[in-house]
């Protein structure tokens, strides 16, 4: 039987256990109007999902995108020295935060990162949402509008989040994403395809920080992260205020991962790079 390092348990766990109980609580105010309980009569796990309520802002419509392959990436080549390190922007019952002091790290150290965000996120923190759109080192990606369980709701529930939080980027920003995080890591068949005929490669990670852990000291999350990551890695943080320590841990996270002699990009240029391996074995 392996075994694992009682950190990646502890981080393993965080994920499945920590961001779940935050977002998973019970709709907005006092839950759902006889209207949309109807709406839920053949899909009852819904109505444990954030309140189902479209987008507040007018929004304009992209150019459709065309279809991706159905496939999952967990992370990139194991023969490139590459990582990317991702940050989700997570939609949350309350109102939305955004820790400046990540994107300033980012910045000063010019690292590229891949951001995923939420619609919801996007619909309150506006101004953000468009600086960081400004920034040719960032990547953006989906990850939904309300932050559901995507696995336990309807087909035009997937389809009508992924789109919502298309069309509040493109409205923001300009941008069109093209990858897509699923809330809390959970995804199958249904999902990667619905995503895939919007265009959206679904994309998982291979080590999660912890950092939604109230107790992940900073010195914990430099020294778990720095020590787990291999080739390829998808390193997944956040950015919207559950890191708690994650600006404070970031600088040298960054600073000891270069040192390991990787060179940090986003998850698109990890997936070319990955692409372009295997058409060079084909050939």
């Amino acid at each position: 039987m392996p075994r694992y390092s009682p950190l990646l348990l502890w981080a393993l766990a965080l994920v499945f256990s920590v961001e779940s109980s935050f977002f998973a609580s019970p709709a907005f105010g006092s839950g759902p109007s006889i209207g949309e309980q109807d709406a839920y009569k053949s899909h009852p796990h819904e109505v444990d999902s954030l309140l189902y309520a479209p987008p507040g802002l007018a929004l304009m419509v992209p150019p459709p995108l065309p279809a991706a392959a159905p496939t999952v990436v967990a992370h990139g080549s194991r023969k490139k020295r590459l990582i990317a390190l991702t940050f989700d922007a997570c939609s949350t019952r309350k109102p939305s935060h955004y820790d400046e002091r990540v994107t300033k790290v980012l910045v000063e150290t010019k690292t590229p990162a891949t951001i995923f965000l939420g619609g919801k996120w996007m619909e309150e923190e506006p101004e953000h949402t468009k600086y960081l759109a400004s920034l040719p080192q960032f990547e953006l990606g989906n990850h939904t509008f309300l932050h559901p369980h995507l696995t336990q709701v309807s087909h035009a529930r997937i389809r009508e989040e992924l789109r919502w939080t298309q069309e509040v980027m493109y409205t923001l920003t300009g941008r069109q994403a093209t990858l897509f995080r699923p809330p809390y890591g959970e995804y199958n068949d249904r999902v990667v395809r619905i995503a895939a005929e919007m265009g959206l490669t679904t994309v998982e990670y291979d080590l999660p920080s912890g950092d939604p852990d109230v107790h992940a000291t900073k010195e914990k999350l430099i020294e778990y992260v720095t020590t787990t990551a291999k080739s390829g890695s998808i390193i997944v943080l956040h950015v919207n205020g559950r890191g708690w320590h994650t600006a404070e841990a970031l600088p040298r996270i960054i600073s000891r991962l270069r040192a390991r002699g990787f060179t940090l990009v986003t998850v698109g240029e990890l997936i070319k790079r990955m692409n372009m391996n295997m058409d060079s074995h084909q050939k």
